[in-house]
């Protein structure tokens, strides 16, 4: 799992985070709210802890933000306020879970494998993916965009539907590189270019509205009138 870890307290973030990590966990921590919807927005996650006492946005308005910004990515709080009230009002916020302090380490992992499973599940529900009037179809694995069938090769296939997935979110070169090509590092090549650019040539060429975005300075958006 990719986890996104919002939690002030720097004892609290690195007892959880090595623990996380010796589970075989992805981490990535901010220690307050706006920092936490910042990277919420721009990078992605399996399962997002926010403590509910944090700088800037607290937790619950966090959430709530994210929830009105179109993110669904499953996400459990925690918190040393722990009364039914409470719990309620973390989840009438958008969570999916509450967990008081103090808490068991293990416990945490089971719920967030729970939540994980859950949205994996739900996710492998559909079987094709749209946006605008592109289509493209899980199980044949083919494009196609106004009725007319797009011909991709294999890696180009790949980085449309890691873009799909993500429409209307600004995606980095850092997870195109980790997540379609499988590097954990920038190997100083301009493969992404090269592909970006048969692909806008691919899906956008002969259509009025393109969809695929070069944003300056930050990655790629996918979306109907996002340049």
């Amino acid at each position: 799992m990719n986890i996104l870890l919002v939690e002030d307290d720097d004892a609290v973030a690195e007892f959880i985070g090595a623990e996380l990590v010796r589970a075989g966990c992805g981490l990535t921590r901010c220690d307050n709210g706006d920092q936490g919807y910042a990277t919420a927005c721009n990078e992605t996650f399996d399962v997002w802890v926010v403590d509910r006492m944090l700088p800037g946005r607290d937790g619950l308005t966090l959430i709530r933000d994210l929830r009105q910004a179109g993110k669904t990515t499953p996400v459990l709080v925690l918190s040393a306020l722990g009364e039914v009230d409470d719990r309620v009002q973390g989840l009438h916020s958008g969570a999916d879970d509450y967990l008081a302090k103090p808490f068991s380490m293990d416990e945490l992992l089971a719920r967030l494998q729970v939540l994980h499973r859950r949205a994996t599940s739900s996710s492998e529900v559909a079987t094709s993916l749209q946006v605008a009037d592109m289509v493209m179809d899980l199980l044949q694995q083919r494009v196609v965009r106004d009725g007319q069938l797009i011909p991709l090769q294999p890696r180009e296939y790949k980085l449309l539907e890691y873009l799909m997935r993500h429409a209307g979110q600004v995606v980095t070169r850092a997870m195109l590189l980790q997540h379609v090509w499988g590097y954990n590092f920038d190997p100083q090549t301009n493969v992404i270019d090269v592909h970006i650019s048969r692909l806008r040539q691919k899906i956008d060429k002969d259509f009025a509205t393109p969809l695929l975005a070069t944003v300056r300075g930050a990655g790629y958006r996918l979306g109907a009138g996002e340049d």
